[in-house]
């Protein structure tokens, strides 16, 4: 623990390190992960009787408990908060052993894309685990508990728990990873989990928040290296790709399911339309779980870059790759000539890619090409070194011929943007996770240098070591009322009566009778009322069955229009003469992610062609079993909009298929066979929510 201690500072509260005057708040910071290594991320914040725990994930080279973070060092049931940056198996899969095993009774909040994405990660993870590892530390059912318990946040959105005041900005390096600001008391922390300055083919970069910290527990990943232009790398790889498909040769790309992979698909997917001489030479994808995350990649293409959203905007999808193959298992492989393989996972330690590399890597034709980040402890380490051998996963020894290529596109910063993030945050505790012990403290000392004469501290705590930060505030007592007017101290003993009000983090003492030159506009919070019009020329009928479908409120509303209140909070007016739809609301971040999802909902209305409409006139008259088959016309739509592939097998029975897996629903009766217990628990939500929209069947509205 360093013992250095900062000046203090004129008219304000700085921490300081280490020691200090006993009457001081003190902080204490403790990574239960990550210190002076990369994985396991999961740190430990108290101060002021409040805790919060940032990541909770698990240490990819290690196996059973030995891969957890150091749980034992604190008390689960004392953590208010957990705050997960993004949904990688180091900073998230301890989450269902933390949430389900130990006392923890906190709330967990991550973004609402890892979220999505953390649960088919976790499931996947488990199926993949149970072939190598005995000792697992959870399973699908826990994975599936931890759902329910996880809150989803969206970025810049306050949420306040027990007096924990937090908030998130975008960070970069994978879809839906968030930086957290926390502020306690008014001493604000920010971690940054992984995060990346440096714009891609897909993500933005990372923001830079208004706010400076106190305290910024920051990755140190790469320490003080800098990465190659980006151009030069692309360069780099799709020349050595080119290459050795030339001279007969495979390529093996071993790269984490989700993030660097989707990067890397772009960029081969372009490069091989602008080659034609490659055509013939296939490049596959081996991760079906990556294939099932391309819905929640779709679903949230706001959180991507301005190219892919203007992609998309043209009717495009940049994620339909035209020379790329999907890949399910080695079973279906044909190993014949030249060909290219990006597998997981990334450090080469199991599964797909390992059984490529055991086959491929005594042939000096073929190459390997590490794209990210590589974890000490893994296979991918090994043979970064080029040893003569390496040990197959049956346990025999081959030698390594095959070529190995380190060509980094891993988005976490380097230092020149860490270097130029934290200067623009000047924060005056900076505290380095995530780096292994050598680069961790190269990026300490230059640090130590660049912020030299500035009172700024720099640390890089080892697991298990904590850090203590001082709060130095001055205290104040004013006298409020007529005390203050007659400039008079009351006297030892006397009372003094006042009214506390509040506004966010902000308290004021007035004295009652000063409340009468207060009118109540002064003394209320104002609000603000937002409106957005979106073109729409269909029936408003349409869309009042598609808001019924996802929310459980959804009530008329008096106005001369047909108008309808969603939610208790945001109100959707049409204009059938004007042709737009009008939403209304008073802004706050509830309402706004409201509004959001039904301005979502009119625009997918305006472009869905799928359901054909009927006139109310040319529903009269009739039967009941015209109805019902239209009620199972409208399941079946809407079973399409959800799932994609279903068709009608027989009167009333849709075959619904996901990824090979197949699913059997009677769309009266709702009764479903399927052997793939989440494909069912699916579909039994999506026929809940759409049956519980046809109170009866509106048939105007088709």
């Amino acid at each position: 623990m360093a013992s250095a201690v900062a000046a203090p500072v004129s008219g304000g509260k700085r921490p300081a390190l280490g020691g200090g005057r006993e009457d001081g708040d003190r902080m204490v910071v403790t990574p239960l992960g990550a210190g002076n290594e990369v994985g396991r991320s999961c740190v430990h914040v108290s101060y002021r009787g409040r805790t919060v725990l940032f990541d909770c994930g698990v240490h990819p080279a290690y196996s059973g408990v030995a891969a957890l973070p150091y749980f034992d060092e604190i008390d689960p049931a004392a953590v208010d908060v957990l705050l997960v940056t993004h949904f990688h198996l180091d900073h998230a899969a301890a989450l269902p052993y933390f949430l389900e095993k130990t006392a923890f009774k906190g709330r967990v909040f991550m973004t609402h894309a890892t979220k999505a994405i953390y649960q088919l990660l976790l499931l996947d993870y488990v199926r993949v685990s149970k072939a190598s590892v005995d000792d697992m530390l959870f399973d699908e059912q826990d994975i599936h508990r931890s759902m329910e318990r996880i809150e989803a946040i969206d970025f810049h959105q306050t949420v306040q728990v027990n007096g924990i005041r937090f908030w998130c900005y975008a960070a970069g390096h994978v879809l839906g990873a968030a930086m957290f600001m926390v502020d306690i008391a008014g001493a604000r922390v920010l971690y940054t989990g992984d995060y990346s300055r440096e714009e891609d083919r897909h993500l933005p970069a990372a923001e830079t928040p208004q706010l400076s910290p106190d305290v910024c527990i920051i990755e140190s990943t790469y320490g003080v290296q800098q990465h190659q232009p980006r151009d030069v790398r692309e360069r780099r790889f799709t020349e050595m790709v080119h290459s050795t498909v030339a001279q007969g040769g495979r390529v093996l790309i071993p790269a984490y399911a989700l993030g660097r992979a989707q990067e890397l698909l772009l960029i081969l997917d372009e490069y091989w339309s602008n080659h034609p001489e490659l055509h013939n030479i296939p490049i596959y994808y081996a991760s079906s779980l990556a294939k099932r995350c391309m819905a929640v990649y779709q679903t949230h293409i706001s959180s991507m870059n301005e190219s892919i959203r203007n992609k998309f905007g043209g009717q495009s999808n940049p994620f339909y790759f035209k020379h790329i193959q999907s890949l399910n298992s080695i079973d279906n492989f044909h190993d014949v000539g030249p060909s290219v393989v990006m597998a997981s996972p990334g450090g080469l330690q199991s599964g797909l890619s390992r059984q490529l590399f055991d086959m491929w890597c005594a042939d000096k034709k073929n190459a390997c090409v590490i794209p990210g980040y590589i974890v000490a402890g893994t296979l991918a380490k090994t043979i970064i070194n080029e040893p003569r051998e390496v040990m197959l996963a049956n346990g025999l020894t081959a030698p390594l011929h095959m070529q190995v290529h380190y060509i980094s596109f891993s988005a976490h910063a380097d230092f020149p943007q860490t270097s130029a993030f934290l200067d623009e945050l000047r924060p005056p505790n900076i505290i380095l996770v995530h780096g292994e012990a050598t680069e961790m403290s190269r990026l300490k000392q230059r640090l130590v240098s660049q912020f030299d004469g500035t009172n700024t501290n720099v640390v890089s705590p080892k697991n298990c070591q904590p850090v203590e930060l001082r709060f130095r505030s001055e205290k104040t007592a004013k006298v409020v009322g007529r005390l203050a007017a007659e400039n008079k101290v009351p006297d030892v003993g006397e009372s003094v009566s006042g009214l506390l009000l509040t506004k966010g983090f902000t308290y004021q003492i007035m004295d009652p009778e000063e409340l009468r030159v207060y009118t109540r506009a002064q003394l209320s919070s104002a609000n603000i009322t937002q409106r957005v019009t979106v073109p729409y020329s269909g029936s408003f009928d349409v869309i009042r069955y598609r808001l019924e479908q996802i929310y459980e409120s959804v009530e008329e509303s008096e106005s001369d229009v047909p108008a309808l209140v969603v939610h208790q909070r945001v109100t959707v007016s049409f204009d059938s003469e004007g042709h737009v739809v009008t939403l209304q609301w008073s802004s706050d971040p509830i309402s706004d992610m409201v509004s959001d999802s039904v301005v979502a909902v009119i625009l997918s209305v305006g472009r869905d062609k799928g359901l054909k409409r009927v006139r109310p006139e040319e529903a009269v008259g009739r039967t009941k079993e015209e109805t019902e088959r239209t009620a199972e016309k409208v399941v079946h739509a809407f079973m399409t909009s959800l799932f994609g592939d279903v068709k009608v097998a027989e009167e009333g029975i849709l075959v619904i298929s996901v990824d090979g897996d197949v699913a059997r629903l009677d769309g009266r009766s709702g009764d479903i066979e399927c052997e793939n217990a989440v494909l069912r628990q699916r579909i039994e939500t999506a026929f809940r929510r759409i049956q519980g929209a046809v109170r009866p069947i509106p048939l105007s509205a088709f």
